[in-house]
């Protein structure tokens, strides 16, 4: 555009750091890095969908007479058990490069699935290792309460099939407490939720199902925002404490 502006006037073009300066003369302008951002996520962020979403949500508590203590959200995260997450360190002025950690180097991956209601209540949570038996030792160790389920699948990762256990003992969990009829359980898109069995344990069980909408966890799932993250940032404190024992 300046350079337009130039040419009308025959005047020479602007120079390799117009730009930079042009900015720096300006106090309402700024120079700053982006952010790289998932497009389906982006095109998803539409207020008329969110609108619709928990105009849904409030439709369906209505419709079945759900209370607070019977809605329930779940999610499932995963560790690296290994993997410590990089983070600033303080080191001499004369050092150059960035310092590093060390950490284990185990790859072995775990998923944790756990579920919360609207009054801050939780369950207890349902643990997926990577293999095929159980080993005993993991039932034994002390400090693991005796309540925590531990489950099995080949790379450490949900399935149908453990999707559908996991259900099991959410109902196993929240049948008793429940204060009305149904139970109202937010969830994602992931496959193992929505499973053929996943369903028809549902509807035998009054279970209502809400999916949210796509690509939306980021903004609408809870636990990713709240407790997962600040889990993850607490584990890999044990890990580099444990390192350095």
């Amino acid at each position: 555009m300046a350079n337009c502006l130039l040419a009308d006037r025959n005047a020479s073009p602007v120079g390799m750091h117009w730009a930079n300066n042009f900015i720096k003369r300006q106090p309402e302008l700024k120079m700053r890095f982006f952010r790289r951002y998932d497009y389906q996520r982006a095109k998803c962020e539409d207020p008329t969908i969110f609108r619709n979403w928990f105009r849904l949500v409030e439709n369906t508590i209505a419709k079945y007479g759900i209370q607070s203590h019977d809605i329930w959200n779940f999610d499932e995260t995963g560790f690296m058990m290994g993997m410590i997450s990089s983070g600033m360190v303080v080191t001499g002025s004369e050092r150059l490069g960035r310092p590093r950690s060390v950490q284990p180097g185990n790859r072995e991956w775990i998923t944790v699935i756990q579920a919360i209601n609207a009054e801050g209540q939780a369950i207890e949570p349902f643990i997926i290792g990577a293999g095929q038996n159980h080993l005993a030792n993991w039932h034994e160790e002390p400090t693991l309460p005796c309540d925590w389920v531990i489950a099995m699948s080949q790379n450490g990762w949900t399935n149908n099939e453990l999707g559908l256990e996991w259900l099991k003992h959410f109902d196993r969990r929240t049948a008793d407490r429940s204060v009305g009829s149904y139970r109202l359980l937010i969830l994602d898109g992931h496959e193992s939720h929505h499973s053929v069995e996943f369903e028809r344990y549902c509807e035998a069980n009054k279970i209502i199902t809400l999916c949210m909408p796509a690509h939306s966890s980021h903004l609408l799932q809870p636990l990713d925002i709240g407790c997962f993250g600040p889990l993850k940032k607490a584990y890999g404190r044990e890990i580099e404490d444990l390192i350095q024992r």
